[in-house]
């Protein structure tokens, strides 16, 4: 399993992803997104966006649109997106890096503090409210020093040995499924019971 940047052949599936997982799609650009990928099979597991916010007083970093595809959560494939989010943030000079998320308890696991709405830059508090209207009702605002950012060693340790969790088998449909009862049902032709 690695994480990787987004190219624009990853387009479709990021935008298929992000809309059933009813994610922000706000000002969409797939080289802004990375994706977890598994290597054995070439699977996409996971994604998240780095956003940067350039404004008058400055520019400021957001992590937005982190998603785990349903089989592959639980083993570390997140907060490996967000480490890598993370790390590019400081590499690009960010001291800060926010997120706007209604699972502020997932962000806290790496080092993410809740913080007060005032505290945010403008452009950041007027997202704030676009994803309260649209998509997250319940964000609030998150940050964290990249210095401080750390991710556990369990879920280190999940994403060295990640696979997708096998689908469950759909069981097989029987008359009963489409109301029929099937003593007392009459056939068309002669089935010979």
């Amino acid at each position: 399993m690695y994480v990787r940047d987004a190219k624009n052949r990853d387009e479709a599936w990021l935008l298929d992803h992000i809309e059933a997982m009813g994610l922000d799609e706000t000002a969409f650009r797939s080289r802004d997104y990375v994706i977890a990928v598994d290597e054995v099979d070439n699977v996409k597991a996971g994604f998240g966006r780095y956003r940067v916010h350039k404004t008058d007083d400055g520019e400021h970093c957001e992590l937005t649109s982190i998603g785990v595809l349903d089989g592959w959560r639980g083993q570390g494939v997140g907060a490996h997106v967000v480490e890598r989010l993370v790390s590019t943030a400081a590499d690009e000079g960010f001291e800060v890096v926010y997120s706007l998320t209604d699972e502020p308890d997932y962000l806290a696991q790496f080092g993410f503090d809740p913080i007060d709405e005032s505290e945010l830059p403008e452009r950041l508090r007027e997202r704030l409210d676009e994803k309260r209207e649209g998509v997250a009702p319940e964000a609030i605002p998150m940050r964290v020093d990249p210095d401080r950012f750390r991710v556990p060693e369990r879920l280190r340790e999940a994403f060295k040995g990640a696979a997708a969790a096998p689908e469950e088998d759909e069981p097989e449909e029987g008359a009963e499924d489409f109301g029929i009862d099937p003593d007392e049902a009459t056939y068309k032709y002669d089935t010979g019971r």
